[in-house]
């Protein structure tokens, strides 16, 4: 990540934690960018940076002739906008909870027939590897994780893990476009997952998929 891209991280949760305090209130303007400019201590790019990631996620509204308003708390939002709101760390530390919990349920709960389609899985992505064909191993990479998650046979960590792992991929699209190699280099890890889990080595599998985590894989 750039440094430009950190400060603009930075102001963003700043802006997002003032209006969560009602320092800027719902319904009235932010301040006009000079003001937050010295509010934040940095320049005028990396606060308009800010300012539209809000308002793309719907905190802010621009009024023409008007201003920057505050359309809404950030509490009366839904969970998924909460989500794709918070920093990459926090995202990421949740993230390696889930995992954990859900290749260990997996490991121990999965069927024959959730086996098979994890394989699948797997081997859609390894075949989109060798063909290079990065949409194709980005979406068998995603399925293939939450086949995981649905063989834990637990619905609540699944439909959670379903929107972390979109909201991951968004933001490793949004930083820099993986390239092929970044799922190559990971393959055997998940090669490695699938066997521990079809093993019924709920450790194992954890120990693997904390390996992945450190390498944001």
């Amino acid at each position: 990540m750039t440094i430009k891209e950190k400060l603009g991280d930075r102001v963003t949760n700043q802006l997002k934690e003032d209006i969560s305090k009602n320092t800027f209130r719902v319904g009235e303007k932010i301040p006009a960018e000079p003001e937050l400019m010295k509010l934040y201590n940095v320049g005028r790019s990396t606060i308009r940076e800010a300012v539209k990631t809000l308002v793309n996620l719907g905190v802010l509204t621009v009024k023409q002739g008007y201003g920057t308003v505050v359309n809404t708390q950030i509490a009366d939002q839904t969970i998924d906008q909460r989500l794709r709101q918070a920093n990459f760390e926090d995202i990421n530390g949740v993230r390696s909870l889930l995992e954990k919990e859900i290749v260990k349920l997996a490991s121990e709960r999965h069927t024959p027939e959730q086996l098979v389609i994890i394989e699948g899985f797997l081997k859609a992505r390894r075949n989109a590897i060798e063909q290079e064909q990065h949409q194709d191993c980005a979406d068998a990479d995603i399925a293939f994780h939450l086949a995981i998650a649905k063989a834990s046979q637990n619905n609540v960590l699944a439909d959670l893990y379903q929107s972390f792992a979109h909201i991951i991929r968004d933001f490793f699209n949004k930083r820099e476009k993986p390239g092929i190699s970044y799922f190559a280099l990971s393959h055997h890890l998940h090669q490695q997952l699938f066997d521990a889990i079809k093993g019924r080595k709920p450790k194992q599998a954890q120990q693997i998929v904390q390996q992945i985590l450190d390498h944001n894989y």
